[in-house]
């Protein structure tokens, strides 16, 4: 038996991953209905949208004490969005809570790489809430429903 078999049978749904050239992993999701292009990141605690994809995800925000850190920038100011319906693949999550802030640093390594400009990351809290495994020889997310 494949581990897709044996996951599949275990109630789990698979979802392409396509491997960039920046060795990261894309991921589409649907966020309040809205389709974006997305890095899956084990090592992000949270699972972030850039501020310039608000109006296209119809998010709510409100303020965020929290300051975000990563991919080389530091003491970033964040907005927070609560109660967003997250759709991958067939896993889909209600009140899914995102944390906003600019993606701006993240896109320009991106497209200096001639990768694809993202809308956010799909940090460890929804891999989490989904027990994820990542097959990364297959390039398969499996998420369970």
């Amino acid at each position: 038996m494949t581990l897709q078999e044996f996951l599949l049978k275990q109630g789990y749904t698979k979802i392409k991953l396509k491997f960039t050239k920046t060795n990261h992993f894309e991921i589409k999701a649907t966020i309040n209905g809205a389709k974006g292009l997305f890095i899956l990141d084990t090592g992000a605690s949270n699972s972030c949208i850039g501020f310039n994809s608000i109006k296209n995800f119809d998010l709510e925000i409100e303020d965020s004490e929290v300051k975000a850190a990563g991919a080389g920038a530091t003491d970033m100011t964040t907005k927070l969005s609560k109660k967003n319906v997250i759709k991958i693949g067939k896993w889909k999550r209600d009140k899914v809570a995102l944390i906003l802030f600019n993606l701006a640093h993240v896109n320009t390594a991106l497209t200096n790489h001639n990768s694809n400009p993202i809308d956010g990351i799909i940090g460890a809290d929804i891999l989490k809430k989904g027990k994820a495994i990542i097959d990364y020889q297959k390039k398969y997310l499996y998420l369970k429903l």
